[in-house]
């Protein structure tokens, strides 16, 4: 059989609708894959050795605040507490539970305030003036000896989970 000119501009057709068809297939693949910056993201690891007593230090993780505070022998212990030797310290996620402002923490009073609406948490994230709903989420956490690994589950976090402390 003789390949004609309608043969050639078929054949030619076709390969581009090959090439386009893979090329729309990567696209889709690259959009589905989470971007760099969100695979960065996915945890953070803060030295808790370094840390000043009653000295709140703001981190971020996931595009959102995280507090850290060692605690001083003066304030309360809670259960909501990372212990790490006979130190404690509060973390939670700096937003508060009511419309998601950034409490500042008042040193002398050991009490985080939103400015918004008049909400107060303790040192341990507890609600002690609402309108918060509840208090200070805390993240997934595992302890690395004197580190504290964000965004991985290890068993600090599952007690608290299993002891209803965490939503």
């Amino acid at each position: 059989m003789e390949k004609n000119r309608r043969d050639f501009m078929g054949m030619a057709l076709g390969g581009f609708a090959a090439i386009g068809g893979v090329g729309a297939l990567y696209a889709m693949k690259r959009t589905w894959d989470p971007l760099p910056s969100v695979k960065a993201a996915g945890f953070t690891t803060i030295d808790l050795s370094t840390m000043e007593p009653n000295k709140l230090v703001v981190e971020k993780w996931r595009g959102k605040p995280i507090f850290v505070l060692k605690k001083t022998a003066d304030m309360k212990a809670d259960d909501r507490d990372v212990v790490i030797g006979s130190d404690r310290f509060h973390v939670s996620i700096g937003l508060c539970t009511h419309l998601g402002c950034i409490p500042a923490y008042e040193g002398a009073e050991h009490k985080f305030k939103c400015a918004c609406h008049g909400g107060e948490f303790d040192a341990s994230g507890r609600v002690l003036k609402t309108p918060p709903p509840s208090p200070l989420v805390i993240p997934p956490f595992k302890i690395d000896g004197n580190k504290l690994v964000l965004g991985e589950t290890g068993p600090e976090y599952k007690k608290m989970q299993d002891a209803g402390l965490i939503a």
